[in-house]
């Protein structure tokens, strides 16, 4: 494919001297001037007028940013009720949270979040009934908590954690190692690590890690990320001295992670590609110096994800043959598939994670959305149920083989976040940290329903409001989605959304195809040429909530980030007259050009690239950026995005918010939130989580016409 990109340096000399674009809300946008940029696609010339803004670090770039900034804001402190919003959110807000422990030898390790601490720290005891102490307190990282705690590993003896940094919510990490007993760091520094946990070495001598080369100065949040290399790093050496274990400058494009097993005999490699649910999985004798790393699951033809192993026996979840997943079980000496032997063989709720504990398999299913957990013996015979307190979401059970507990969470749309042990010789699970919310949920509750999408696919949607609800369309409703690689939107508490319930408003959750609610088949339905499908659901689920009279489309709102603000973008364009105001965060924009930057590329799995022609066809169909109708009658939007995020690079909300703008034929606003000092969400500061949700439900209270109950009503 040939491109011809034309001059746009002409347009961008007298950029702040055009014309401001004044609509009779009142609101006059910050001008945008359009290039010439025409793109030839496979014989199709497309337009792509705000090129320039792609550019994060021009002083172009920054002048708009600040002055959309300006405007955005200067609309929301007009709405009175702001502040009530901001005050009920910190309130809510202020509890104990705590993240799910784990044990390491004679340790115990757990997170905790006191209520308004920027981040949540890192707690050590020796054991659980011993007084806890500071073990990283990612709030010390920076003075505005916004450098933020990644991940961390801890060695099997207990002696050292290796701990990953955040900068304004980059992908990029920066790896450190901590004495656990002195509570001191070492001298050891690891950059320029992306997508990479640290899998340390049975002695505790060192960890593996993945890293990418140093990007070229001044593009590290936009350059494309390839060329991941799995690295060796051994504790007191400097990062030039780590040994690189393996590559494949072959293949550009393959992301590669370690494991090290229980018993420190193997060294797992996964090969990922892309965001593409298969992948390959290669291994590394451990007690064998000379031993090279054999390619044990060469073709990319399933998922893989290693579960555990008996000497050369390993223990893989898989969907090959099985869509909804099994588990097999591998002989690495006779590792034909003919030699395979299945454990747990496929069923009709979807496997999605197994672990090991107290030498048994701890399952954790789909069914219907919401998580089951069963144990079955090593041979595969089922034991037990895990037994919930409702509907709900569990976590990985966290626990060793050789352990009898082990601690997962528990939540739910109306139950916060709660620890629990269990007891693998009772099979019983007990409390062991609540959450201490002070919030009646008994006036409200959650249910799911089953509507149809346009082709008849029943497609689930959990329901959350207060019991009394009246069905007369008049509830104001937050509609949101994702619909992508595999993701499931499973039942999760968040708090701000008490708030939206407390406005009187309806949560409706929709588990569209494109995720993972009902396996591999699931997903299929709504990638790459089947992607219209995810937005015919979203679109079925905002009807369905009109014709039950739960809403009506001035009092319905929708909602999505990253790959769901693609989802926002794509059903704003195909009907705008359905919905009454629009949050897209995050979002992929510019289906078109989004596999050029950082780690863009690795979504072509799901979505396909535009320069495959048939793809570009499908993409150009829907892609929001390119679809945007002039003078149509679109709703309140407000957009939101980051100026740090490196997952989704910022320029997609920016074109898209000034296209859109442009085009706007109606009165609503359409605006754009633009933080800073932030990226894609990970390690997002309280402070900052607090503010985006005032504004966000500011702007529906406005938008939606919305009255603010008294708090607590």
């Amino acid at each position: 494919m040939t491109r011809h990109f034309r001059p746009i340096l002409a347009g961008l000399v007298c950029i702040f001297l055009a014309t401001p674009i004044a609509l009779a809300a009142g609101l006059v946008y910050p001008p945008a001037p359009t290039g010439d940029v025409i793109d030839d696609y496979h014989g199709t010339a497309v337009a792509d007028p705000y090129r320039w803004l792609e550019d994060p670090d021009s002083e172009e770039t920054a002048k708009w940013v600040a002055a959309e900034n300006k405007v955005t804001f200067a609309w929301l402190d007009e709405i009175p009720e702001r502040a009530a919003i901001r005050e009920r959110l910190t309130e809510l807000w202020d509890y104990p949270r705590y993240g799910t422990p784990w044990r390491v030898g004679d340790r115990y390790f757990f997170s905790k979040n006191d209520g308004l601490q920027n981040q949540s720290i890192v707690y050590v005891q020796e054991s659980l009934d011993a007084e806890p102490r500071v073990l990283l307190d990612p709030n010390g990282f920076s003075e505005d908590g916004t450098v933020s705690l990644a991940d961390h590993s801890v060695s099997d003896d207990a002696r050292y954690v290796a701990y990953a940094t955040s900068t304004s919510g980059s992908d990029w990490r920066e790896w450190f190692v901590r004495d656990i007993e002195t509570g001191k760091n070492l001298p050891d520094h690891i950059q320029w690590s992306k997508f990479s946990n640290a899998a340390w070495m049975k002695d505790g001598s060192g960890f593996y890690y993945s890293a990418y080369d140093p990007p070229r100065e001044g593009d590290e949040y936009e350059q494309s990320n390839y060329y991941q290399k799995l690295y060796l790093h051994r504790l007191g050496t400097a990062q030039s001295e780590d040994e690189l274990v393996y590559e494949r400058p072959d293949h550009k494009n393959w992301g590669i992670g370690g494991y090290v097993t229980d018993a420190g005999d193997y060294l797992i490699i996964h090969v990922s590609q892309g965001t593409d649910e298969r992948n390959r999985v290669f291994c590394k004798s451990m007690t064998d110096a000379a031993s090279q790393v054999v390619e044990l699951l060469p073709e990319l033809e399933a998922s893989y994800s290693f579960v555990g192993n008996d000497g050369p026996r390993f223990y893989f979840l898989t969907n090959l043959d099985a869509p909804k997943g099994r588990l097999i079980a591998i002989d690495t000496t006779r590792p034909a598939k003919e030699n395979w032997e299945t454990l747990i063989s496929q069923g009709e709720d979807v496997l999605v994670n197994v672990g090991m504990v107290n030498d048994q398999f701890v399952t954790n299913y789909l069914h219907h959305a919401h998580d089951v957990v069963r144990i079955h013996a090593l041979d595969g015979k089922f034991v037990r149920e895990v037994e919930f307190p409702t509907m709900g979401s569990a976590s990985s059970f966290q626990g060793e083989r050789h352990h009898t507990e082990a601690f997962y969470s528990f939540t739910s749309f109306l139950y916060p976040t709660t620890i629990f042990r269990y007891d693998f010789t009772k099979g019983e699970s007990e409390l062991f940290r609540d959450s201490g919310l002070a919030f009646d949920a008994s006036g409200y509750e959650t249910k799911q329903v089953f509507y149809e999408s346009k082709d008849g696919t029943k497609i689930p949607m959990f329901l959350v409001h207060r019991k009394d609800l009246i069905l007369d369309g008049s509830n104001p409703t937050y509609l949101y989605g994702y619909g992508g690689f595999n993701i499931s939107m499973t039942p999760s508490f968040r708090v701000h959304r008490l708030v939206w319930l407390e406005m009187g408003g309806v949560l409706a959750i929709a588990n569209l195809r494109g995720g993972g609610e009902y396996g591999e088949e699931w997903h299929q339905a709504g990638m790459l040429q089947n992607k219209q499908n995810v937005f015919d659901d979203f679109i079925a689920a905002g009807e369905w909530l009109i014709d039950k009279r739960y809403t009506s489309t001035p009092k319905l709102a929708i909602a999505g980030g990253s790959n769901g603000g693609l989802l926002v973008g794509a059903c704003l364009n195909q009907r705008p007259e359905l919905f009454g105001a629009a949050l897209p965060a995050v979002g992929v924009m510019d289906m078109l050009r989004f596999h050029k930057f950082t780690i863009g590329w690795a979504w072509v799995s799901d979505y396909g690239s535009s320069e495959d022609p048939e793809q570009f066809k499908t993409l150009r169909a829907y892609s929001p950026y390119q679809n945007i109708k002039v003078g149509a009658d679109y709703p309140p939007v407000m957009i939101t995005t980051a100026d740090h995020d490196d997952r989704v690079v910022p320029g997609h909300s920016f074109k898209y918010a000034a296209r859109l703008q442009a085009a706007q034929g109606g009165d609503a606003p359409i605006l754009i939130r633009i933080q800073t000092k932030s990226g894609h969400g990970a390690g997002k500061p309280t402070s900052m989580q607090i503010e985006e949700a005032t504004d966000q439900y500011g702007f529906l209270l406005r938008a939606l016409n919305m009255e603010l109950p008294q708090p607590g009503r």
